[in-house]
């Protein structure tokens, strides 16, 4: 298990043969598969990375995880990406899209990670505490000492857990975790689709194309 070259600077930050000895100790079988464990680095590179998307940790039911927080390559759409949809058309005014897949938005520089990147088969954070939280650690940590402007989105007290580690110049937008169990407690009108491009078109950046996934 490699990071991407434009991710080297997160792995040099661990410990050697982390990530190796990490892939050995996970459980199999896991959902996403292991070669996509590592996808949302690999199609958003570091320095394009404008957007972070922190969630807790993949779907854990069958034919849904993809590597990317939130993200489903096909099928109905989990209830948390169905909330994802709602509050992104009641803030920017736009039809839902027609697919769960979000790697239209990993291409523009939205960087879609979990806290932890894998998890058994029908058990919810089952690889909590496994290794996975000092990856992603790191890699906020890496981003967050640039001097570029990047906005991080932290849904959930596991993602949350991270905000102390985002400068004042970059944006950390806290809001509770878009499953049913919780985003009646204040995700539903939090409004970061647009705070972001407001926050990224202030500061000379391109803003993203939400709706197209």
């Amino acid at each position: 298990m490699f990071l991407p070259t434009s991710w080297h600077p997160v792995a040099n930050r661990l410990p050697p043969d982390y990530l190796a000895q990490l892939a050995a100790r996970l459980p199999t079988p896991s959902f996403p598969p292991e070669s996509q464990w590592l996808r949302a680095y690999q199609l958003c590179p570091a320095g394009a990375t404008k957007v972070v998307i922190i969630g807790q940790d993949p779907y854990h039911g069958p034919g849904q995880a993809e590597g990317l927080s939130f993200s489903v390559a096909s099928g109905k759409w989990p209830p948390s990406l169905t909330n994802i949809f709602k509050e992104m058309c009641d803030d920017l005014g736009c039809q839902p899209p027609f697919s769960g897949s979000l790697v239209g938005w990993a291409e523009q520089g939205v960087l879609l990670l979990n806290r932890v990147l894998s998890v058994s088969p029908g058990r919810a954070n089952s690889h909590q505490g496994l290794g996975w939280e000092q990856l992603t650690q790191a890699t906020i940590e890496y981003l967050a000492a640039q001097p570029q402007p990047r906005v991080y989105w932290l849904w959930g007290k596991a993602a949350q857990g991270l905000a102390s580690l985002i400068p004042a110049h970059q944006l950390a937008l806290c809001a509770p975790h878009p499953s049913p169990l919780s985003s009646y407690r204040g995700f539903f009108g939090s409004k970061p689709f647009s705070q972001t491009n407001a926050y990224l078109q202030a500061h000379g950046l391109t803003p993203i194309r939400w709706s197209d996934v």
